[in-house]
């Protein structure tokens, strides 16, 4: 019997050695892993950069609409045969010229298509930036899948661990009992074949572990020959809000969802760049004006006026007037203009489509997150109850067994029982916590401030 009680003990204290045991490494909270995705993240960091580039085409598409103002200036010498205005005849010399002008134009009508142009990159801009919203949620909900994966691993791999000692322990006891003939030789080669196979699911599951890890470093762009722990995050599962009406999480998605306001606003985008192309295909209506001047200084010509004379008086020229361009037949520029219309109603018409598609699957995904919610939070209340039981069964047979009136399989069964009731608790606990930023994701209220409930 001191024999038992002293395997027992051993086997207690190696189980809480186990879990005390913490590999090295620096502790990375969920919200740390968040900040360092959002702030690495490529897909997010480029989306950023395409932000910038719509704006300046938004801003492009609006100065289009405003005249267009040019200058231009020179200087040459001519040696042989010029025409002098001033003269009114043909000199054959050198002549010292200077001119310059100033020209402005208006585009008063071509079917509004500059400004429909503007219009589609403005809503292109809001598309754009609805995306790189979209894009944040996207990596934080990516960062919680594989955060919660590590932490679930960890938890299986202390599981693994246990079980491994329990029936390693259980071994010794079994050789023991063989040797002095109280088992067969059959009862330690039984028990020596499940703890490999505990021995194996425990290499297992620390395989997991790596690989989830090492995947989790991928995500966040960090050193790989960085260690690092993760923790549970210090949130009140119990101060979860699970009082939101399904339907108000649709219409809150609605009004939310990156994706679907991107979607929306394409579509819009598309609408205008079709209006567009249509007023390619109209008559221009333009304005327009001119100023420009000459200096002639003729070599050898005592008669050559000066210099301010000759800009301001004599070679002063101002043209203005109105233009009207239409395209009747124009070889391949009018069925290139055709083509590019039916492009950009094509391209609206498919837009159409993919926002009602985007309009589904939001409300599949809010669907999908409330029920899940519902039912892990369910989960989490079993599992407590669960392990409510495991720790009656534990306290009973522990009972029985300083008594001596139970085995120490079923002893330490019960002990197993209830660290597994603990590991389930826990993983229901997590889930349950981290769902909470599934449903914000699917309802596109995420946001880095939002994980910390």
């Amino acid at each position: 019997m001191k024999k038992v009680v002293t395997i027992v003990c051993a086997c207690i204290v190696s189980i809480s050695l186990i879990a005390q045991d913490q590999p090295a490494g620096k502790v990375l909270t969920f919200e740390d892993a968040v900040k360092i995705a959002l702030r690495n993240g490529v897909l997010l960091n480029q989306q950023k950069n395409n932000l910038q580039l719509s704006e300046m085409q938004r801003t492009a598409g609006y100065a289009g609409l405003a005249p267009t103002l040019g200058a231009q200036a020179g200087a040459q010498s001519v040696n042989g045969n010029f025409f002098n205005q001033n003269e009114g005849k043909v000199i054959n010399g050198t002549t010292d010229q200077v001119y310059g002008s100033l020209n402005a134009n208006l585009v008063v009508f071509n079917g509004l298509s500059q400004f429909n142009r503007a219009r589609q990159y403005t809503n292109a801009l809001d598309a754009q930036a609805y995306y790189v919203n979209r894009t944040a949620q996207d990596i934080i909900n990516t960062v919680t899948s594989q955060y919660l994966n590590v932490l679930l691993d960890a938890e299986l791999l202390k599981i693994a661990q246990k079980n491994f000692e329990v029936l390693n322990n259980q071994l010794t006891q079994v050789k023991e009992q063989v040797e002095l003939g109280a088992k067969g030789p059959v009862d330690g080669y039984n028990q020596d074949s499940q703890t490999k196979a505990a021995e194996i699911l425990m290499v297992q599951a620390e395989i997991q572990l790596v690989n989830d890890k090492a995947l989790l470093t991928l995500t966040l762009l960090m050193d790989p020959n960085e260690q690092f722990n993760v923790v549970k995050p210090n949130w009140d599962v119990n101060g979860l809000d699970d009082e939101a009406e399904l339907q108000a999480l649709f219409d809150t998605a609605l009004k939310s969802r990156g994706d679907y306001l991107r979607a929306k606003k394409n579509e819009v985008a598309s609408k205008y760049a079709m209006k567009a192309a249509i007023g390619n295909m109209t008559p221009v209506l333009s304005v327009f004006a001119s100023l420009t001047s000459t200096y002639n200084n003729v070599h050898g010509d005592e008669t050559t006026r000066p210099f301010a004379t000759q800009l301001k008086t004599d070679n002063l020229r101002k043209y203005y007037g109105v233009s009207l361009n239409i395209p009747i037949l124009g070889g391949n520029t009018v069925f290139q203009n055709r083509t590019a219309y039916v492009q950009q109603k094509v391209l609206y018409h498919n837009n159409q489509i993919a926002t009602k598609n985007t309009e589904i699957t939001v409300k599949t995904d809010v669907l999908r997150a409330y029920q899940n919610y519902k039912l892990y939070k369910r989960t989490f209340g079993v599992s407590i109850e669960q392990l409510n039981a495991a720790e009656q069964a534990f306290n009973l047979e522990k009972e029985r067994y300083e008594l001596g009136v139970t085995s120490f399989v079923d002893y330490i069964t019960a002990n197993r029982n209830l660290v597994k009731a603990q590991t389930d608790r826990a993983q229901a606990e997590y889930k349950l916590m981290f769902q909470k930023v599934v449903v914000d994701y699917a309802a596109g209220t995420l946001k880095p401030e939002s994980i910390e409930y």
